[in-house]
């Protein structure tokens, strides 16, 4: 079994059995994801490791940090990354309203931000924040998307990079001496085989999987140079050589949660979906991804690349804190994994000069090896496997 970095297709080469985890619903079919003896996968262990940490004794070590960047000579105290979102919300409010920073708040601009996005950023900044967004050159970030989509199958994986890295440039420009971020996904996803690790540094933002394969490449798209991906790293040594700390809050906050963060951030005037499809969006969920469209389509690529999207995350979110059953995600994710509206695909293809026929054509091109044509039916060994468990 050979599990690719993310942008790439799964293989399972061999005959061994679809492991899915026996607390949650996770597949093996994750890129990077880790399993106990006892079948337990790496997200649901971090749940079980939250009960035994010294939470006192984390909140201590972050205050510790918190001072040294209250210390500083800096206008602010800590750059926040944030989309208007339910967790960046959070996360501002955190560190203006619980840890006493003075915050500025860096916005990367998606393309073709929706207007719930735009509200909600606007909220953001009513609130009373300073903040920064930050829109690379937008005919180059079509470039890059064409290029990811018939290179990966992934329509946003440029956008990964300055959605980080433009907090850690701001932060160095400005010496800013603290970065807050929100949750390593190395806990969150149990993926910390991943260079990121599992402890509380997101300095080592730039060693997530998708970052980890480098800016550089693209560099072989065609009228893209160097100047043109300013925002697509951040200098990690000069950072770390100037004193500047980064933390991941969930590892020092033992109570985030996407689910809490969405409930405080509308209460602080966010606005969830409403009257919405889930077989639109590929979940039952209102309050994720509420700033771009092109997470609904990227998710049905990584379902024919991995087998699962993202109606299978949030199941497995809400498993772990209890709200949800297993009978009952099992039937969300069978009923809702890997559907977007054809609005939105067209979408993505007028962004991108293509039609309909292309992007389904290449999109079959990294259907990944875990899908198997029956009766001229395509099944994949995730779904099938949880069908089994209903039984």
């Amino acid at each position: 079994m050979y599990n690719f970095l993310a942008g790439l297709i799964y293989h399972k080469s061999d005959n061994s059995l679809m492991r899915i985890c026996t607390k949650c619903i996770q597949p093996d079919t994750r890129p990077g994801i880790f399993f106990t003896d006892d079948g337990i996968c790496g997200a649901c262990l971090w749940e079980k490791e939250k009960e035994e940490i010294d939470w006192e004794s984390r909140q201590n070590e972050m205050f510790e940090i918190v001072k040294l960047a209250k210390d500083s000579s800096s206008i602010y105290d800590c750059a926040v990354g944030v989309s208007g979102g339910k967790d960046s919300t959070f996360q501002a409010l955190y560190a203006r309203d619980k840890l006493n920073l003075k915050c500025l708040l860096v916005n990367f601009e998606p393309e073709a931000r929706t207007e719930l996005g735009n509200e909600n950023l606007e909220n953001l900044k009513q609130l009373g924040f300073d903040v920064i967004s930050i829109r690379p050159n937008p005919k180059i970030m079509k470039k890059l998307a064409k290029y990811d989509f018939f290179t990966f199958g992934n329509i946003v994986k440029a956008t990964e990079f300055p959605l980080y890295s433009s907090t850690y440039v701001i932060a160095e420009k400005f010496h800013i001496p603290l970065i807050i971020q929100g949750e390593n996904p190395g806990l969150t996803l149990g993926t910390r085989s991943s260079g990121v690790g599992k402890d509380g540094n997101s300095l080592k933002a730039d060693e997530l999987d998708t970052l980890s394969t480098g800016w550089e490449e693209y560099l072989n798209v065609e009228g893209v140079n160097e100047n043109d991906l300013f925002w697509f790293h951040y200098d990690r040594e000069k950072l770390e050589e100037s004193g500047i700390k980064g933390i991941w809050l969930n590892y020092y906050h033992k109570d985030y949660s996407q689910y809490g963060n969405a409930l405080v951030s509308k209460q602080n005037g966010l606005k969830w979906r409403t009257e919405f499809e889930p077989k639109s969006i590929g979940t039952y969920l209102p309050y994720f991804q509420l700033d771009t469209n092109a997470t609904q389509v990227n998710q049905t690529l990584k379902y024919l690349k991995f087998g699962f999207g993202q109606c299978m995350d949030h199941v497995c979110y809400d498993m772990r804190e209890n709200r949800l059953s297993r009978k009952h995600a099992i039937e969300l994710v069978l009923e809702l994994d890997g559907h977007c509206s054809e609005f939105y695909i067209k979408n993505f293809c007028d962004y991108i000069d293509i039609d309909l026929d292309t992007f389904w054509n290449t999109a079959e091109k990294f259907r990944g090896e875990m899908w198997n044509k029956e009766n001229g039916e395509w099944k994949n060994s995730v779904s099938e496997e949880l069908k089994k468990q209903l039984d």
